[in-house]
């Protein structure tokens, strides 16, 4: 169980357990404007439920998962939470999913990346980590499909696994608008690149830094701030 300010996530019956990648995305992901979102991949349901609380009561978010236990698990968590009205989980591949009549404003996924011929010892951890149910293609395609002219589309992935999918992005008509670097520490190399883009090209791409540690193990401020409504021991 993990408590967070305003909600508790039951990770218990998922694979893809809460860790660093969704509560990032989670707090970094651009809602000005979003009324109807959709999470890919969702798990436990974490990033829809950081989404949930973020946004005003008249966003709908909806959540899509291909394994049923993390289904199960989702709707524990969602009907638990202050937003349970707003949010909804479907069992559905995002292949087949239909999606919304006037399309979705913003499509958020922490999605797999393994694209080698690595595969996890247990066959119940294979869908979150490995794109053999969820390629890269599959996720820009579909995405695209499923949201509006004016929406976005935001993802985390290891650095070099980002900037495959950027690369491929554009033949998807997907542009990348906003970056950030994560790293653990300043002298660190890039952990994570968080991803947003347009369906429209921009003349300038918005590019940032984070960092989660200071030279000792206190949370940078930049950390804390952008984590301060959610994590139990931000105080700020």
């Amino acid at each position: 169980m993990f408590r967070f300010k305003q909600f508790e996530i039951e990770d218990k019956d998922c694979a893809h357990k809460v860790r660093t990648d969704g509560t990032l995305l989670g707090a970094w992901a651009d809602i000005h404007q979003k009324k109807n979102i959709l999470d890919v991949g969702t798990g436990s349901g974490l990033i829809a439920l950081m989404l949930a609380q973020r946004t005003t009561d008249d966003v709908k978010i909806k959540a899509i998962d291909v394994a049923e236990k993390e289904v199960n698990q989702t709707r524990e968590n969602f009907l638990q939470s202050p937003w349970s009205n707003k949010l909804e989980v479907i069992h559905q591949s995002l292949q087949n999913y239909e999606g919304i009549q006037d399309g979705f404003d913003l499509i958020v996924s922490n999605p797999p990346y393994f694209q080698n011929s690595f595969k996890p010892p247990k066959q119940e951890r294979i869908a979150p980590r490995h794109t053999t149910l969820l390629s890269f293609e599959d996720l820009l395609v579909h995405a695209h499909r499923l949201s509006n002219t004016r929406g976005r589309l935001s993802v985390i992935f290891p650095e070099a696994e980002g900037k495959i999918f950027c690369e491929l992005a554009e033949g998807q008509d997907w542009y990348l608008s906003r970056e950030t670097a994560f790293k653990s520490r300043k002298f660190k190399p890039v952990e994570r690149l968080l991803l947003e883009f347009e369906r429209e090209r921009k003349k300038e791409i918005e590019e940032e830094e984070l960092v989660l540690y200071e030279k000792d193990e206190t949370w940078s401020l930049d950390y804390q701030m952008l984590t301060k409504d959610f994590y139990l021991k931000n105080n700020l």
